[in-house]
């Protein structure tokens, strides 16, 4: 019976104690985040994030029936002491998908390529180079259900990474397979560097142009970029990492745009006017999407049930940090003020 109580109070003090521990890793800012009580107003929402400790913010939301409003906190240049503005171009990262995913459904739709052929199709050169390029179609590679590595998985990428940008896909090829083709699931931006590399071999012209001819001029996105050599640096929001006080805005990340660009674009997608007749039924990518690269996280969603748009772009990152998580988090409150305020 001692012997049984000795146990019981052992056990309940190394349950005590992995409790202490387990507390004292926890995230609090997120926490924090997720539990202070719901502001009045988006306005409110920003600046309680820009107090988590973001540099700077912009929303942009696009409810139905009303005019977009924009809300803004925190810096544009923190060295400068400019305040953030709501129409400064910004690096959206992966949300560049949703363009190249859009053009090349039009490309599949007009029977310059198919969705049913495969990566050996277009490149025989990467059989063996890449596993499976023989079974890995334009639809999986679209769907991120190729098993082709992602390119920034590989440490050694990161070791240079704006020069080893000319030259992504060395860092994916002579791995093995993540899965075999349309097994799983997995992001890899691998998928889209090649996508881009198909279009381009088969337009004879670079994909940007495409893109800007078939969905920026009809939608009327006279600010949407495919690099920073086209703008003035000085419109671009600055771009911060977590511990240093670099400013990133000079690093090239592909596309820019602003915050309302986006915002029409995505509605553009979640209505079907971007789509011409027979298109949207073979669309087979997202309607929403996000971005990271240094400095600089994005958000781009619709909710249809309060047909709104909301764009959440922010300029502090962190890739070991909390940063995204926290960036969810108060992307779901806004939409909580919005649905509230409704």
């Amino acid at each position: 019976m001692i012997k049984n109580k000795k146990k019981k109070w052992i056990l309940r003090v190394l349950l005590l104690t992995g409790t202490a521990i387990s507390m004292f890793f926890v995230p609090w800012i997120l926490v924090k985040a997720w539990i202070l009580p719901l502001p009045d107003t988006v306005q409110k929402q920003v600046d309680e994030a820009i107090g988590h400790g973001f540099d700077g913010m912009i929303v942009y939301v696009d409810q139905a029936g009303k005019p977009p409003v924009f809300y803004t906190g925190g810096w544009k240049d923190r060295k400068n002491k400019t305040p953030a503005d709501p129409n400064s171009l910004f690096k959206i990262a992966s949300i560049s998908k949703l363009y190249t995913a859009v053009a090349i459904t039009k490309m599949a739709k007009d029977k310059r390529l198919s969705f049913d052929e495969t990566l050996a199709d277009y490149f025989p050169e990467l059989k063996g180079r890449i596993e499976n390029a023989d079974k890995i179609t334009l639809k999986m590679m679209v769907q991120h259900r190729s098993g082709i590595p992602n390119f920034t998985d590989n440490p050694a990428y990161w070791e240079n990474e704006q020069a080893n940008g000319k030259r992504a896909l060395d860092f994916a090829l002579d791995l093995p397979a993540s899965f075999k083709p349309d097994k799983g699931y997995e992001y890899s931006n691998t998928n889209y560097l090649l996508l881009r590399r198909i279009m381009d071999n088969v337009l004879g012209y670079n994909h940007n142009e495409y893109i800007k001819k078939k969905i920026l001029i009809p939608l009327a996105l006279k600010n949407t970029f495919f690099s920073i050599t086209e703008v003035d640096l000085n419109d671009v929001m600055s771009g911060y990492y977590v511990g240093y006080d670099e400013d990133f805005k000079a690093n090239e990340y592909g596309m820019l745009a602003t915050a309302e660009d986006v915002g029409i674009f995505l509605r553009a997608i979640n209505d079907g006017s971007v789509f011409e007749e027979g298109e949207q039924e073979i669309y087979p990518y997202e309607y929403n999407h996000g971005g990271l690269v240094i400095g600089y996280q994005s958000l781009a969603e619709y909710h249809k049930d309060i047909d709104t748009v909301v764009v959440q772009f922010i300029n502090t990152t962190d890739f070991n940090g909390y940063e995204w998580n926290l960036s969810e988090i108060i992307i779901n409150r806004i939409v909580k003020v919005i649905k509230r305020n409704r």
